[in-house]
């Protein structure tokens, strides 16, 4: 006789974990057992986000620097070595105080300041050969370099044309020594002696400062003032060269004795 057995509660029951299904030869059951293997829960995808392209970095810039300063441009064939210059924009040329072999010299008064000053203009039509421009380099190049020494003509500045090359220095009101000595006459010992150690020390400056005038006559000489006090001051190194370790200059001038050589009382 049969009966009809019926579970308790007619609704399904929940399970958790896997189902397991018995073997082969029995019937199928649910094991309500807690498998020893880790749940696996399902995580929501992330929500979609638009694509962004990555940042674009800006290159490095380099460290600021300032312009460079305007640079003059050099005329090659100029023979102090410097742009092309109008003396006038400086100098207000006056009338000639001397004239010489290669150049003129003017009486000239600064603008800015209404001092006067010698200028001595040189034609550079006269300076031919590459020797006459390198001497005529040199010269301006000595009279920098001996400035400020006080028995030798003081050195203002150095300007260059196309016609001519002028060389702006001290003014000398007391005119040359060969003119003084004309005048005069003759010297005292005294005199002379005195004038003969403004000489020797001029040279001895230039030697000091590695220079050779190589041209030593009373042309070359200047007085600062009329009076008979003037200080005598070296001037016109045309044929002045530096001093050069094993080389030997030829002195040009003429001995320094004959300056006095009918002047002195005996």
């Amino acid at each position: 006789m049969g009966c009809c057995l019926s579970k308790k509660g007619s609704e399904p029951e929940e399970h958790i974990g896997y189902r397991h299904v018995a073997g082969a030869g029995g019937a199928g059951v649910y094991n309500n057992h807690k498998s020893h293997e880790p749940f696996a829960t399902q995580t929501k995808p992330p929500p979609h986000q638009p694509y962004q392209l990555p940042e674009k970095h800006a290159p490095p810039q380099a460290p600021w620097r300032p312009p460079p300063s305007p640079k003059h441009v050099h005329n090659h064939d100029t023979i102090t070595g410097k742009p092309f210059e109008d003396v006038k924009q400086h100098y207000t040329l006056g009338k000639e105080l001397g004239r010489g072999q290669f150049g003129v010299t003017y009486l000239c008064t600064e603008n800015s300041t209404g001092l006067q000053y010698a200028c001595k203009s040189i034609s550079r039509r006269k300076l031919v050969s590459r020797a006459d421009k390198e001497d005529m380099k040199r010269e301006i190049q000595i009279m920098q370099h001996l400035s400020g020494q006080s028995n030798i003509v003081e050195f203002k500045g150095a300007f260059e044309d196309k016609q001519s090359v002028h060389v702006v220095m001290e003014l000398c009101a007391g005119g040359e020594l060969f003119d003084r000595i004309i005048a005069k006459g003759h010297y005292s010992e005294r005199a002379a002696a005195s004038i003969c150690r403004q000489i020797v020390k001029v040279v001895n400056t230039c030697h000091f400062m590695g220079v050779i005038h190589r041209d030593l006559k009373p042309e070359n000489f200047l007085l600062s003032s009329k009076d008979d006090k003037g200080l005598l001051k070296a001037t016109d190194f045309g044929l002045s060269v530096f001093i050069e370790e094993g080389k030997f200059c030829y002195p040009f001038g003429g001995l320094l004795l004959s300056i006095f050589n009918c002047c002195v009382d005996s």
